[in-house]
């Protein structure tokens, strides 16, 4: 399971863009509306490759439907260890593991999860803007 730290403050998917000899990532709105990111601040940003080709898809589309929220808040993480839910995988990570998002954007990371999979998963490790699963029960079957 990949290790991520306390301190992940946002996690979301963009384009490298080239402007004028220089690359811009653009941030999404999203993540300022949501308190993950303060305007005007200095952020550590780690970059990581994409598994996934471009297909030609318009990239404003292609960015609004991979984005990641992960905004901390002062009322603790939306779930907790031990706890069973149902989540809707939206994407895949870099390193394979399905990605659903539950209350005010919180990440869940579900090792085996693919996109659009309805798995019931149970709550194994929570951290203040991340929390990772095992699948449960999927599609209905037990596993």
């Amino acid at each position: 399971m990949i290790e991520i730290s306390d301190s992940l403050r946002s996690l979301f998917s963009a384009q490298l863009e080239e402007r004028d000899g220089s690359y811009v990532v653009n941030i999404p709105a999203s993540e300022i509306e949501h308190d993950a990111l303060d305007a005007d601040e200095t952020y550590r940003i780690a970059i990581l490759a994409s598994e996934s080709p471009t297909d030609g898809t318009n990239q404003q589309d292609q960015h609004q439907s991979t984005v990641q929220e992960a905004a901390p808040t002062s009322d603790g993480p939306p779930v907790d260890e031990g706890e069973v839910r149902d989540v809707t995988i939206e994407t895949t990570g870099d390193q394979g593991d399905g990605i659903a998002k539950v209350e005010r954007g919180y990440v869940v990371i579900v090792p085996d999860g693919q996109p659009g999979d309805e798995p019931t998963v149970e709550i194994e490790q929570v951290q203040e803007n991340v929390a990772f699963a095992s699948i449960v029960e999927n599609d209905s079957q037990a596993l």
